[in-house]
């Protein structure tokens, strides 16, 4: 789905959308998810770790949150932030000077389905809240196996709808009412948090989505289910 009623593409409208947000975007984020994002990133964080990663590469890393957190816990390690806005770049790279990272974190532009990097080149890859918005979902998931080394690993976190109906009608009031509405007020792009639920209940469930990282390369795939559903950590190996 896109997010806006133009002809243009979903990347192109995806990389207007997010330009447009960028500045209310770590505020937003922060305050509607009630801070519970951090956690479910430091969960994400803890498995790169385990794994002893080197070479990282973030895609979708928007605003920079998840590549400066791996730098912060892993001090040895080189993390490329990729992603396809360079309005969200431009506020992870504000953020990357202030804390004195800028030796350990490289920002690169560019979309997920084209990552400028040769086969077998990270150890790990990591992508939060970002796959649904690729354009080519199956394509970017592929290319992402591409760029990993042999045995390392794909991490995506990503929202999904929680199975129990009592709680699944009050998260889809809230995502779809009072997020839209107080994003919208906010960013001054009530399409922009109207389109960001709606993403969800469109991404594969659980099951296809295993199935998809599997054609695309990778095995030994699961899913970790955070907080009843709300979200999913799935990890597959190269």
């Amino acid at each position: 789905m896109k997010p806006y009623n133009s002809k243009d593409s979903k990347r192109d409208q995806i990389k207007h959308l997010f330009n447009t947000i960028a500045p209310h975007y770590d505020f937003l984020n922060h305050i509607l998810s009630f801070g519970i994002d951090k956690w479910w990133r430091r969960r994400v964080i803890r498995k790169v770790c385990q794994q002893s990663a080197r070479e990282i590469l973030d895609v979708a890393t928007g605003t920079g949150d998840m590549a400066i957190a791996l730098s912060k816990r892993n001090r040895s390690s080189h993390i490329v932030g990729y992603d396809l806005s360079e309005g969200m770049l431009d506020v992870a790279r504000g953020k990357i000077e202030k804390l004195g990272l800028s030796d350990q974190i490289t920002l690169k532009q560019g979309e997920a389905e084209q990552i400028p990097f040769g086969e077998n080149h990270f150890d790990s890859v990591t992508v939060a809240f970002g796959v649904r918005n690729f354009h080519d979902l199956e394509g970017g998931v592929r290319e992402m196996a591409r760029v990993l080394k042999s045995d390392g690993k794909l991490y995506i976190l990503e929202f999904s709808t929680p199975k129990n109906k009592i709680f699944r009608t009050i998260y889809c009031l809230y995502t779809h009412k009072v997020l839209p509405f107080i994003g919208g007020l906010i960013s001054k792009d009530r399409k922009a948090y109207q389109y960001l639920p709606e993403s969800v209940d469109e991404f594969p469930t659980v099951e296809s989505f295993i199935g998809l990282m599997g054609r695309a390369g990778l095995s030994n795939s699961k899913s970790i289910s955070l907080m009843g559903g709300v979200a999913q950590i799935y990890i597959g190996e190269k």
